[in-house]
């Protein structure tokens, strides 16, 4: 196991991180177990969401929690090594983890997410934030694409969907000896993915890519992770307001 993945806080380091702040604010990263071409590891998702997660807690007083490591990624059933959970169970273990961290004070949970099959992490969001409780899910693709243009990415995020370059760069940065030979000649493209609910990804790619991770680098791969890091900031000022906006800008 790497153990970079798991929190090595004690139960006195939260108490201590939580003194002086106005609300705490636990950090989940959730990831999934899929295929991710023939250079990049099944767990990569969860690598890129435990590597935010590390560059927002040593910019924020936050709680970093331990991944979800397994989600849901159907569409990627074709290739060996995929696993998958449903929608209703990884619902279940957000909701879970949320009432949990209520339970022991922490009251505000940003979810990481770093597989976009994982849908139904908006839901959650949604849902718990009609209960008045402090959730969020992040990146939003607005954080996406200023890290991608601060970064020096060349390919669009409808480009770069899978095993490309941001994917590539990230684990260049953060985790160099996991990115296996050949990605300099792996590029695919497939902008047109209209039917990939219905028809999953082996429809558009033999490979398992879909992308351009010839282009990815590690120096590309720090800057997307240090321009999530800032734009985290808007999230925390949200989540620790004394008393949330409500719709149409109103505060209770």
């Amino acid at each position: 196991m790497d153990v970079s993945l798991v929190p090595a806080d004690t139960t006195e380091d939260v108490r201590g991180r939580g003194v002086g702040v106005p609300r705490q604010i636990a950090v989940l990263p959730v990831g999934s177990y899929e295929q991710h071409g023939p250079h990049l590891p099944l767990a990569t998702d969860t690598l890129v969401a435990c590597a935010v997660v590390r560059e927002i807690a040593a910019a924020y007083p936050v709680h970093p929690l331990p991944p979800v490591t397994i989600g849901c990624s159907h569409e990627h059933a074709d290739w060996p090594g995929t696993v998958s959970v449903s929608a209703v169970t990884l619902y279940a273990v957000v909701r879970d983890i949320a009432d949990s961290l209520r339970r022991s004070g922490v009251d505000a949970l940003v979810v990481v997410n770093g597989h976009g099959g994982n849908y139904v992490l908006g839901n959650v969001v949604q849902e718990a934030s009609a209960r008045r409780e402090r959730m969020a899910l992040f990146p939003a693709v607005e954080d996406w694409e200023t890290a991608r243009e601060r970064a020096g990415v060349t390919t669009s995020l409808l480009t770069d969907m899978h095993a490309g370059e941001i994917e590539t760069s990230i684990l260049l940065h953060a985790h160099p000896e996991l990115v296996r030979p050949g990605h300099e000649a792996a590029d695919f493209v497939a902008d047109d993915r209209r039917h990939l609910l219905s028809l999953g990804m082996s429809a558009y790619t033999d490979s398992g890519v879909i992308g351009r991770p010839s282009r990815g680098s590690a120096e590309k791969g720090k800057e997307l992770l240090a321009s999530l890091a800032d734009s985290f900031a808007a999230y925390f000022s949200l989540l620790t307001e004394v008393e949330p906006p409500r719709p149409g800008g109103e505060r209770g």
